[in-house]
C-alpha cells in the first residue's frame, strides 16, 4: 500500500481534522510514518476527537490556509519531506451558503500552500487533492477520464476546478520545482464521518436515535467508495513521486461501475444491515442543484499506479456500519479503526480483485 516498503517520512497533512484526514493520519503512522498537521478546529465529536488522532502528531496546528503568512511560516516550521493538502471547503450546500468563505479556502488556500511548499526546501513531493465534482458534467454515463475538460455549477464545484486549474498552471510554470500531482476522488464513506449534509452520517445519526431519514434526491446516483480505498491511492501517487514518476499529472481513484449506485438503494442497504426500527422517506422540499450522476473512469491509476480498488460496494456498506454499531457499543474508535486499516492491509497485501 502506497508507502509502505519507504523508510519513516515526515508527512503534513492539511486539513488533517476532517474526516478523510484523520483517517490519513491514522493510517500514515500506521505504517511507521512521522505525521504533522495544519487544519482549523475539529467539528465536534469528529473521529479526529474520538480517536485522539491528535496525541499521534508531531505537530498540531491550527492554521487558517486563506493566511498565507501564517501557513507559510508553519510549512517551514515543520519541514515536511511530503505535503498532501486536503484542506478544503469540502460541502456542496455550504458552499451556497457561504460561497466566498468556499472560493477563498479552496483557491486561494491552495495557492497558499503551493507557495509556501516552494519556500520549504525540505519537501520533496506534494499531492494536491481536488475532487471528482472537478469535471464538466454533461450526464454522461460513463466515467470522466483525467483529460476531459473541467468546469462547476454550484460553489463548491467551480471552486475546487479552479483550484485544480491552479494546481495545474503552478506546475506547468514553476517546472515541478517541487514533484506535484492531483488526486481527484469522489463519494467516499467510512466510519466517524460527521459532515453535515451527507447520506451515510445522517442514516448512522438517524438509525441510532431511531428517527426516521428523509431523503433529498433518492434516483441520485453516487459512486460510493471506502475512505480507506481513496487512501491508498493518494498514497500510491505519493509513492510514484518519491521514485521519481508521475510529476505533472492528474489521477483519479473511484470505484468500478458496481459502486455506482442511486442514494435510494444505498440508504435501504444501509438499514437492513442496520436492523429492525430502520425507517426511510422522501423528502419533498425544494433543494439546491446537486450533480444526478458523476463517476471517475479510474483506468490510468491502475495501469500507471497499480492501484485498485479492494472494497465492493457490499463490504464498504457493512465496513461503515459496523464501525458505527461497535462503536455505539462502547469500543473505542482509534482502536476499531486500526483494525479495519490492518484488515485493508492484509487486503493490499494479497492479489488484485
Amino acid at each position: 500500500m502506497g508507502v509502505l516498503g519507504a523508510t519513516d517520512m515526515h508527512y503534513l497533512v492539511t486539513g488533517h481534522t476532517g474526516f478523510k484526514g484523520a483517517w490519513l493520519v491514522l493510517l500514515l503512522t500506521r505504517l511507521g510514518h512521522t505525521v504533522s498537521g495544519m487544519a482549523l478546529d475539529p467539528v465536534p465529536g469528529s473521529l479526529y476527537e474520538r480517536a485522539q488522532v491528535g496525541d499521534l502528531l508531531r505537530d498540531d496546528l491550527r492554521v487558517d490556509i486563506r493566511d498565507a503568512a501564517t501557513t507559510a511560516r508553519a510549512l517551514s516550521d515543520i519541514a515536511p519531506d511530503v505535503v498532501v493538502h486536503l484542506a478544503a471547503q469540502a460541502l456542496v450546500r455550504e458552499s451556497y451558503r457561504d460561497p466566498r468563505a468556499t472560493y477563498e479556502t479552496n483557491v486561494l488556500g491552495t495557492f497558499n500552500v503551493l507557495d509556501a511548499v516552494r519556500g520549504t526546501p525540505s519537501v520533496k513531493a506534494q499531492v494536491i487533492i481536488t475532487t471528482d465534482k472537478v469535471y464538466r458534467n454533461d450526464h454522461q454515463i460513463w466515467g470522466y477520464r483525467e483529460t476531459d475538460p473541467l468546469g462547476g455549477v454550484d460553489p463548491y464545484s467551480a471552486s475546487k476546478a479552479a483550484a485544480d486549474l491552479l494546481a495545474q498552471s503552478w506546475i506547468a510554470s514553476s517546472g515541478c520545482a517541487v514533484p506535484t500531482a492531483i488526486a481527484r476522488a469522489g463519494n467516499v464513506i467510512g466510519g466517524g464521518d460527521v459532515s453535515a449534509d451527507r447520506l451515510m452520517v445522517d442514516l448512522v445519526r438517524s438509525f441510532s436515535s431511531g428517527s426516521p431519514v428523509r431523503l433529498r434526491y433518492p434516483d441520485a446516483v453516487r459512486p460510493w467508495q471506502h475512505v480507506l480505498d481513496c487512501l491508498n491511492g493518494y498514497l500510491k501517487l505519493t509513492d510514484a513521486l518519491l521514485s521519481g514518476r508521475c510529476a505533472g499529472e492528474a489521477f483519479n481513484f473511484g470505484p468500478g461501475t458496481e459502486a455506482f449506485v442511486p442514494v435510494g438503494r444505498v440508504a435501504r442497504e444501509v438499514a437492513a444491515l442496520w436492523g429492525p426500527g430502520s425507517v426511510v422517506s422522501l423528502d419533498d422540499a425544494t433543494h439546491p442543484h446537486e450533480a444526478e450522476l458523476l463517476a471517475l473512469d479510474a483506468r490510468k491509476a491502475e495501469l500507471r499506479l497499480g492501484w485498485h480498488n479492494r472494497l465492493p460496494f457490499e463490504e464498504t456498506l457493512a465496513w461503515t456500519v459496523g464501525w458505527a454499531r461497535q462503536v455505539e457499543d462502547g469500543s473505542d474508535p482509534r482502536a476499531v479503526t486500526l483494525a479495519q486499516i490492518d484488515a485493508f492491509r492484509a487486503l493490499t497485501a494479497g492479489p488484485a480483485q
